[in-house]
Parts: structure tokens; sequence; C-alpha cells
């Protein structure tokens, strides 16, 4: 074995230093609205497009008018002949929706639509996808965008190939950001069917009206919270960037008051009679209560002509808003039960298309501050509601609702599911039964091993990293941290079926065996950089191929670990900062991008590692992976590990040939940083390699004595003499 001279690691530490300062200084040339810092006036001014350039996505526009609508939208008009003729709108997309995208918070996109209907322009204001800051150029992301241009906010858009025999158009996805695009698409048809149902473009849908059946029955409040009568939506503080005290911020209930047993055991027989009574035909009225909340579902701003604007009613794409003449006041509930409120409202409904028979949502209203930068965004939270079938004459209507977003993805994914699933299964089999795999082999044969482990590598390299895109990476562990303090949504996390499936496997197989085999036998990136480390000592490279000495690695491998502690420190000040920082990760370079797509500096540093992986085993793995440092922490607590004999404390003949460096003068094996090779384990059972074995052997053979099988523990089954009998002799193995 070579090593390396200390001053030559010195020196590459330093190179590897200032690679990285290069990487962080250069590291936003292609995001130029990555975490921009927004005016404020923007998401509130009624003067929009004094501060959003309004002009780009409505060509010709001359002059723009003041915020309208509920959701809010911008009239724009053209002077012809002296006069003002209107020619479009424009909506600010988190006026009207904060869907997020794969970052977790929304795209804030500005659109523009013709009074036809057709997209006219969109325009990216800012982004957090961190894909868009140090992978992908964002004028992909403007490339994709613009296929909307012309196109009908009524039409069925989605992502995909375009499927005419169903009147569905297909856009073209950004390959390796596909939640991004499908977030987008989301964006844009929400936003622009909102507005284009306001000004009349698109018409409602009419719905058959609920009929009701006779009951004489007056439930509890407990017995309609049972039924679902009766729904509760709470939302927590550090859901909109708040502090908590003890309260949520808004815990609201609410139901349907229209149905007359609901109707009646809320309101009583008087009070029920009275508010339908007033209704006229065609509306429908809702109650919400709340206590103990930090802010009010009514909303501090409502001015008498002006909408509430903290609470309204959707009912698929249809959405209904309540103004002070649909005020009811509510002083009291009558059903046994009830809780104590401080806040209350009688709402009116006086939308056509709404229908009591099919499934509605209260949605809540509000603004989230932005930890990093104090700023304001829109966020909504939503509560579905539908009446139980015994409250509906002929029962609930058949609705046949759309798949989540996040299920058409795995929907379209399901044969690299399939393939990927099995990789992940017969890997841990293969490894399950080590064992047995290892005691087929020997030091001049490790191929019943080998076999699995490089295959493994391989399809990992072309299958999951080039291919699939499916290299897990650090900033999916920061965003865990976050979302498991904040707010946690499974549709951020199932968006992307092949990673989700990956980190099930990587947190089963970490606390049964181990990090060592997603590290060692499965991590595309860890996989190529050993692959290419076999491939030169094939090719006559071996005598140029070194390890460092132990001292020094036994110093440098906790470097690892400092820059996963400093990437999770700084991504609670600043998650924009640690998606940049994150770039330490070659990762997005290597497979997302590709070595030759992306500005010097990533290629460099990237296609370094990669070729000094040639004369170093997995450099990158052992002193620089904050990936590899979070999953050594719970290897700690592995169920198994690899086994030991006594001797193994005196004897170093397994360390001499370990590649990780992985076991120390005393003969332990650090399991945190062992990348599972197995061939300690392939020594640990061949008696001509293993030296206590050996000796064994040897004295056997001098001796006339038989090779018993080794047992688990290493060793040959002992010989015990039999008793001698008068009529047998012999030895008991």
């Amino acid at each position: 074995m070579q090593f390396a001279p200390l001053s030559h690691l010195r020196r590459l530490r330093r190179q590897t230093a200032a690679l990285l300062a290069c990487l962080l200084l250069g590291g936003t040339a292609n995001a130029d609205t990555y975490e921009v810092k927004l005016p404020p006036e923007l998401a509130t001014s009624p003067r929009m497009c004094d501060y959003a350039p309004c002009k780009d996505v409505i060509p010709g526009a001359t002059a723009f008018s003041e915020r309208k609508g509920q959701p809010w939208y911008v009239e724009a008009y053209k002077d012809e002949a002296g006069q003002k003729k209107l020619l479009g709108y424009v909506m600010l997309s988190t006026d009207i929706t904060d869907i997020p995208a794969y970052s977790g918070k929304p795209v804030v996109t500005l659109i523009g639509m013709d009074t036809a209907g057709k997209f006219t322009g969109v325009k990216i204001l800012k982004h957090s996808e961190p894909i868009l800051l140090l992978g992908i150029p964002e004028s992909a992301l403007v490339k994709f965008n613009n296929q909307y241009l012309g196109k009908f906010v009524g039409d069925n858009i989605e992502i995909g190939k375009s499927r005419p025999e169903e009147n569905l158009i297909g856009l073209d996805a950004i390959t390796g950001a596909t939640v991004t695009v499908i977030a987008q698409n989301q964006v844009m048809m929400t936003s622009g069917s909102e507005v284009a149902k306001q000004v009349g473009i698109l018409k409602p849908v009419n719905r058959p009206q609920a009929r009701f059946p006779a009951s004489a029955a007056t439930p509890s409040w407990a017995d309609l919270v049972a039924d679902g009568s009766v729904q509760r939506l709470t939302v927590k503080p550090e859901e909109v960037g708040l502090k908590s005290d003890g309260r949520p911020y808004m815990d609201l209930w609410f139901g349907y008051l229209n149905q007359p047993t609901i109707g009646r055991a809320i309101l009583g027989k008087d009070g029920y009679e009275g508010l339908m009574g007033r209704l006229k035909e065609g509306e429908h009225a809702i109650f919400i209560i709340a206590n103990n909340s930090m802010d009010s579902f009514k909303g501090s701003g409502f001015v008498r002509g002006g909408l509430y604007d903290r609470v309204q009613v959707r009912q698929d794409k249809d959405g209904f808003t309540f103004r002070d003449l649909d005020y009811v006041n509510l002083w009291s509930i009558a059903a046994s039960g009830a809780p104590a409120f401080n806040e209350s409202a009688i709402f009116i409904i006086r939308g056509k298309s709404f229908s009591a028979a099919y499934p509605w949502k209260l949605v809540f209203l509000g603004n989230k501050i932005d930890k990093e930068t104090a700023a304001k965004t829109f966020a909504n939270f939503d509560r579905e509601y539908w009446l139980a079938d015994t409250y509906l004459e002929g029962g609930r209507p058949v609705v046949v609702k759309p798949d989540p977003t996040w299920l058409k993805v795995w929907k379209d994914k399901v044969v690299e599911i399939i393939a990927f699933t099995a990789l992940l299964l017969v890997i841990a089999a293969a490894y399950a039964s080590r064992d047995q795999l290892v005691r087929r082999s020997d030091r001049k044969n490790k191929w019943p091993v080998n076999a699995f482990k490089y295959t493994g590598w391989v399809v990992s390299i072309g299958f999951v990293g080039f291919y699939a895109m499916a290299q897990p990476s650090i900033t999916q562990v920061l965003t865990w941290f976050h979302s498991l303090l904040f707010q946690w949504k499974w549709e951020l996390f199932l968006s992307d079926p092949l990673i989700f499936i990956f980190w099930i496997f990587i947190i089963i197989t970490v606390f049964v065996w181990g990090r060592g085999l997603f590290c060692g036998w499965l991590c595309p990136f860890g996989s190529l950089s050993e692959l290419l480390y076999k491939v030169g000592s094939v090719i006559g490279l071996k005598r140029l191929q070194f390890h460092p000495p132990q001292a020094l690695h036994d110093k440098l491998k906790y470097l690892k670990y400092a820059i996963f502690i400093g990437l999770l420190a700084v991504s609670f000040f600043s998650m924009g900062l640690a998606e940049q920082l994150a770039e330490v990760e070659p990762f997005k370079t290597t497979f997302l991008v590709g070595l030759f797509n992306r500005s010097w500096p990533y290629t460099l540093f990237a296609g370094g590692l990669l070729g000094l992986s040639i004369f170093m085993e997995r450099p990158f793995c052992k002193y620089l992976c904050p990936l590899g440092a979070a999953l050594a922490m719970p290897t700690t607590f592995r169920w198994f590990g690899l086994r030991r004999k006594d001797e193994c404390t005196s004897c170093k003949a397994c360390a001499k040939g370990c590649g990780s460096l992985a076991i120390d003068t005393k003969g332990n094996i650090d399991q945190r940083e062992c990348m599972l090779c197995l061939d300690c384990m392939v020594l640990y059972y061949d008696d001509h390699a293993c030296p206590p074995l050996a000796q064994e052997r040897k004295r056997r053979t001098k001796a006339g004595q038989a090779l018993t099988p080794i047992d688990g523990k290493g060793y040959f089954i002992p010989i015990h003499p039999l008793p001698m009998d008068k009529n047998s002799k012999g030895v008991e193995a």
C-alpha cells in the first residue's frame, strides 16, 4: 500500500477550499430571481402594476387599473382613438394561490390573460427552487412557461404528452425539475381560471341541488362532529411563521345550516326557521365559530361594503366570498355539548352554482411570515365538508375526484418505481445473505459478494443516477428537519416517488445495518467514485493509488460532520444560503445537469473529485459528504454489525486491506465509516487468510486432525474425544 506525502494532502485540502470559494462566488450566475427581494407594496398596494412589470405580460398595454375582485386581479388597457380599451387582465399568482413547488415555497409568477381567456405572458418574479439556483438554468423555466402563450384558460392542460382523444393538451416538462413544473402548471391554471370566472370568461358549473329527508332527530354536538356535520379547521402558529403562545393561530368549527336536522340542532327550532325565512331560493348558510385563537377569522381590516377576506368557500374550481350583506349574527348554539366561543358568524352563500349535495371546502386565507426575510406571503388552509348519506335524500351522489398531483406522478412512473424497488430488494436480500456469500468467497475469489455489489454500482450509476436522477442529497435532509419543526407536508415528499422510496429504504437499512449499504452499494456518486478506483487499478494505475496515513484519515473524517452541522445551522437562518453551500455535493453537476453543462467551477470541482477517485478510494465519501455524515450518526444505533473475533484486537490483517480505513489500531470497526464492502468478512471465514484460522488449520493438519466447519464466531468447530466403549471408538466434532 502506498501513502501520500503529508504535504501533498495538505496542498489538496487548500486547493479544495479555494475551489469551494469559487463555487460560492459564482453560484448565482444562472438564477436572476432566486430569493430576490420583492417590494412589500407588491403584495399590498392597490396599484400593483406600479411595482410589477405588468407590461411584460400584456403586450401593448399602456394603463392598468387598481386591484379588483376577490381574489385580486388588475385590468389592462390600451389607448385606441383617445379611448381606453380593455385589453386583458394581469394577476399575481400569490394573490390567488400558494401552491408550493419543490422547495416548499410558491413560485411568485406574474400572469397576463386577454379578454378571450388566452394567456398572453408569464414572468417569474421570485422563486426558491435550489435546482434552478445551481443546476438547471432559469431559462429552462422561462421556456416551459412560454408553452402557455396563446392557450385558453379553460383547456385541460397537463404535464406530459397530449391526448387529443381526451381533449388533453400536454406540455413538455423540464428534465430533473418535474415537481417544479407540475406545481407551476397548477399555479397557471388555478390563477387563470379564478380570474376568468370573475370576469365571465368561464361560466360557473350548474350542480343539482340537494334534497333533504324529513327527520325529528336532535343530535348533540358530539353526534354532529362524529358524523362530519361539524368540521374543524385548525392552523398552528408555526404554519404562518409565528411563535406559539400555547394557542392555535386559528381554530374554527363550521357546518352547513340549510339541512333541517343540522340547522335545528345548531340554531334551535325558532332560530333555524327564522334563518330559512330570510334566505332566497338558491341561497345557503354556513356557520363558523372560533375560540382562543390568536387572530380573527373576520379580519381586522373589514370595512362596510367590503369583503371578509379571511374566509371563503370553494367547490371544485368555483369560489364564493362574503360581503357585509352576507353576514348574520350567531349569538349561541343550541346543540348540547357545544364548545365555548368568542367569535362567531353565519355567512350566506349566494352563488347559484353551489350545491350542498357535493363536497366543498372552507378556506382560511392568511399571511405567512417568512422567517428569513420577515416578508408576508399569501397562504391558505382548508378543510373539506360533505354531508353524510343520512342527511341527503338518496344519499351522496357519485363524485370522481381528480388524482392529487403526487399520485399522478406515481402513476406516470410506475415502471421505474417497480424496477427501482426490485433493485433495492435484491441488494437488501443479498446483503441479508452476506454470511452465506462470504463463506463461498475467499481472498482470491470475492465474486459471490462482488457480483451483487458491482451490479448494484452499475445499475445505481446508470439507472438511478443518470436516468432517473434519484440521487439523494443533503438538501432533502435539511428540508425534513425544517418540515418536522415547522410544517410537515406529505405531498412535498411524495412528489418524487423514487427519492421517497429511496429514503424509506435508507432510513430502515441505516438502523438495521448502518449507512454502509446505501453509501457502499447504492449511492450513485459513491458507486461511480469507487468504480473509477477499481478501473484505475485494472488499467495499470495501481502503483499510483494511495491511502492517506491512518492518523491523518482519523482527523480528516470529521470534516464531513462539520460540513453537515454547518449546513444545518445555516439553514435555520437562511435556507437559500444553505442550498447554495450544499453544492459541496457534486451530485447535481454529475447526474442532473451534466459535467459539461455548468459553469467551470462546478465542472472543475466535480471532475476533480472523480479524477482523484481514480487514485484515492472514495475521497468525497470519506471526507466531504454531508449526507454520509448525516447517515453516520444514526448508524451508531444500528441493530447488526460485522462480526469480530477476540484476536481481531491484535491482528491487523483486515485493517491492511480496508479501503474505508474503518478499522482502528485495536481492530475495532468504526461502523460510521464502514462501507460494508465485506472484504473483512471474507477473510473472517478464510482459513488461508485469517491468521487465527490459518494457524489452527496448520496445527490440525500437522496433527492429522480433521478440518471441521467454521462456526458463526469464525473458528473451526472444536474436536472433542468421544468416550470409548467395548464396541466402538472415535471422536466427536
